[in-house]
């Protein structure tokens, strides 16, 4: 922080200091248009939370909603912002070349495993011990149950993602030579069962495992080298596109590509058929958006802050939340009210009050990760003066 001017800033000469160092760290060999696509995912999913997720003042207590309930014309906003599909094929990507460089080098296993877990969950830790710290001190103060309950929800839900992306992490082994058309059928058999045979709704959590293993079983043939060229990339675009298009306009699936409080069917919990073909889809679209990339982040501050997102992406995922939280709260606190903040999302003008709150909610979580960015990296001293930080996978 010594490094900032008067204006908070970093000052330039500093910050293209930085870039030099990052740019110098990073292997030549490195496809930096895959830290792109991570980095765009867990973005995506961020602002997605924060636009689609609203808190709202009610008689002393909080609840949640979503604008939409309310402007269901707002659903293309999910196509753009749900963007899970893209973060299980970049990892199954990054998993299987991962395992085949541990195998190749003799790496047990079970050390394989236990080093990308321990780099996925090591950040969960001060988010838990925060929250239940807050929790307790929200009850002793007299915060009501309901308001508890609804801001650890918000915070706690992510979790479920990381669950099942490192379950299909320690599978990778046995998953790398899958072909993704194999869940796919299961999905489509157990919609199938739910939707056409009225079969019981909790065969669709099978989905939950199934479903996001297309991608990542997408991305596993990625790392094989199977998905070469821009035809792979435009079929999937396409036939992703087409299938979506067809469930929602006429097998009756919703046109939101995330959860809808008070819908009867959500497409991502769990996931549905046509949330697995909208990210066929999305990975059609970052398959062709590969070398582009890849010619843009030759530009070394382009890269550093692709580089810097990386190093802080999980920590970014677990306190986007929490960011969002402190910045209602203490607008509570401050004003009362606050249009896009307290309001209820029921109007144009709630999203136009919220995009101008997005700002806030950035600089909150920048705090955040300034905070807590050593649950993810690893302190300095431990891990030596040598570490490269754009050389994480």
């Amino acid at each position: 922080m010594r490094d900032l001017d008067s204006s908070g800033r970093l000052p330039r000469h500093r910050m293209r200091e930085l870039v030099r160092l990052v740019d110098a760290a990073t292997p030549p060999g490195r496809d930096r248009a895959v830290d792109a696509l991570r980095a765009f995912a867990i973005l995506g999913v961020v602002l997605g939370h924060w636009l689609v997720t609203a808190l709202v003042a009610d008689s002393g207590s909080v609840r949640g909603a979503s604008p939409l309930q309310y402007l269901p014309h707002l659903a293309p906003l999910s196509w753009v912002l749900q963007t899970l599909a893209v973060f299980f094929l970049v990892g199954g990507q990054v998993a299987a070349r991962s395992h085949a460089s541990a195998r190749a080098r003799g790496e047990p296993y079970l050390r394989w495993l236990a080093g990308r877990l321990a780099r996925l969950f090591r950040p969960v830790v001060a988010v838990l011990a925060v929250w239940s710290v807050a929790a307790v001190a929200m009850l002793v103060s007299g915060v009501g149950v309901e308001t508890v309950r609804t801001l650890g929800l918000l915070v706690l839900s992510p979790l479920w993602f990381l669950l099942v992306f490192a379950v299909l992490t320690a599978a990778t082994p046995l998953v790398a030579r899958l072909h993704p058309l194999w869940p796919l059928a299961v999905v489509i058999l157990v919609d199938l069962v739910r939707y056409g045979m009225g079969g019981p709704g909790q065969v669709g959590w099978i989905n939950v495992l199934a479903g996001w293993l297309v991608p990542y079983c997408l991305g596993a043939a990625w790392a094989r080298g199977r998905l070469l060229g821009r035809r792979t990339g435009w079929a999937l675009l396409a036939g992703g596109a087409a299938a979506t298009a067809a469930l929602v306009l006429w097998a009756g699936y919703p046109a939101a590509m995330v959860g809808v409080p008070g819908a009867a069917v959500s497409n991502l919990n769990p996931p549905t058929l046509a949330a697995v073909a909208f990210g066929l889809a999305q990975c059609g679209a970052a398959l062709l958006m590969l070398g582009p990339l890849r010619r843009l982040l030759r530009r070394p501050a382009v890269w550093a802050a692709v580089a810097l997102v990386n190093m802080s992406a999980m920590t970014i995922f677990l306190w986007h939340q929490t960011a969002m939280i402190a910045v209602t709260a203490g607008g509570m606190a401050v004003s009362g009210m606050l249009p896009g903040l307290h309001t209820l999302p029921d109007g144009p003008g709630w999203l136009l009050a919220r995009m101008g709150w997005v700002p806030v909610f950035g600089a909150a979580l920048l705090v955040c990760c300034t905070a807590f960015r050593t649950g993810e990296q690893g302190r300095p001293g431990r891990q030596g003066r040598g570490t490269r930080p754009s050389a994480r996978q």
